[in-house]
């Protein structure tokens, strides 16, 4: 999950919410809704929100794990 900054070959471990919203492919609002229902983890940095790269594998496991109880339920 984690990217590479290309500037100076580190790994990248904070992304801006606009990184955050094309790696999801969801809305700024979307996202802002995440954060506030607590389902997707974000840090401030100053006035910054910044998703740890972490934070992002747990919520697609999260939305995988959400959508295969939705399958077994259906059953």
């Amino acid at each position: 999950m984690t990217a590479v900054d290309e500037r100076h070959s580190v790994p990248v471990q904070l992304y801006k919410v606009e990184e955050v919203m094309r790696i999801l492919n969801m809305s700024r609002s979307v996202i802002y809704e995440q954060f506030r229902a607590r389902r997707l983890r974000s840090v401030k940095q100053g006035r910054a929100r910044l998703v740890p790269a972490a934070a992002i594998a747990e919520y697609i496991a999260l939305l995988e794990g959400e959508a295969g109880n939705a399958a077994r339920q259906r059953t």
